[in-house]
């Protein structure tokens, strides 16, 4: 079992013991998100802790999301268990790049593009390709390709 996951066991376990619904239920979740995907294609494999961390990002995007269509739904009980089972499945992603941070990597990104020979709105793609492994898990790619687009456009 990767390390990642068998810390989720096992703060799973103590959220039990210490009766915390919310941080077992959203672990649980969480576990079972997992060994779908473990089992998903033609054989049953490992989760690398990479992977692991993909499907817990996933699931952390799935709680933010669901936040927002309750709050704009009226629902506001709801959007706080949301925002709340989020906060749980921050703790396990990597921390996440300020704006600024974001936007002094894009720019190197940007310059290394037009050095290629790509410049304006088209040099997007070629932009992302440079930025994406440099962010990988430490910026949402909404955030990431806005600004990028704000770099370029502007």
């Amino acid at each position: 079992m990767t390390t990642l996951k068998s810390k989720l066991h096992a703060d799973l376990n103590a959220a039990i013991k210490e009766r915390d619904e919310l941080r077992s239920s959203t672990l649980r979740l969480t576990l079972a998100a997992i060994t779908k995907e473990e089992v998903a294609g033609k054989e049953k494999r490992e989760l690398s802790d990479d992977e692991v961390q993909k499907v817990i990002t996933r699931e952390a995007k799935k709680r933010r999301e669901a936040a927002e269509a309750f709050a704009q739904g009226g629902r506001a009980e709801s959007a706080e268990r949301e925002k709340a089972e989020g906060e749980v499945l921050a703790a396990y992603l990597p921390k996440q790049l300020s704006d600024d941070e974001l936007n002094a990597i894009v720019a190197q990104a940007v310059e290394e593009a037009k050095a290629g020979g790509a410049e304006g709105p088209r040099a997007m793609g070629a932009v992302m390709k440079i930025v994406n492994p440099k962010v990988a898990g430490q910026a949402e790619g909404g955030r990431v390709a806005a600004a990028v687009k704000k770099l370029l456009v502007g």
